[in-house]
């Protein structure tokens, strides 16, 4: 019978870590939505195109969500005023999303929370537990994007 070695008992320790604070992350950005009638989902598709308006693939890749998702998200955020489509200038049929008044309105208010919260959970932890946590977890999504680029296509 296979053992785990040291690195991989590791890795698989960090793996449930990760699912555990996602679900208690995600339950986290409900909390911090809801008092401006948005959900995870739509915060982050807000996040993205309040730097930059996008199309729809672009943002299901900057946020690593499929393609139908994120649409179904914008066009929920369409139907409330949040974003609006315009034409793209470098494609004919995938559209620009684009932040209303409103929907920045929206954004900074659940930001505010956010930072607020962040701040709170922050001081809860050291710094250079944090910052080491970042860079272990950025080398683990390093190595799984190369293990990905490399994966035979199915």
């Amino acid at each position: 019978m296979a053992k785990y070695t040291s690195a991989g008992s590791a890795f698989s320790d960090l793996v449930f870590e990760i699912f555990r604070n996602n679900g208690l992350i995600l339950a986290a950005g409900e909390r911090l939505t809801e008092p401006s009638g948005l959900t995870s989902a739509r915060w982050q598709v807000l996040g993205v195109v309040d730097h930059e308006s996008a199309p729809v693939a672009n943002v299901a890749r900057t946020i690593g969500l499929t393609r139908q998702s994120v649409q179904q998200t914008a066009d929920a955020l369409e139907a409330d005023g949040l974003i609006e489509y315009q034409e793209n200038p470098h494609h004919r049929r995938a559209k620009l999303i684009v932040m209303t008044p409103k929907g920045r309105e929206r954004l900074r208010e659940v930001e505010a929370r956010q930072m607020a919260w962040a701040n709170q959970m922050g001081g809860r932890v050291s710094v250079a537990s944090l910052r080491a946590a970042v860079e272990a977890l950025g080398a683990v999504r390093e190595a799984l994007e190369q293990e990905s680029a490399n994966a035979p296509m199915a």
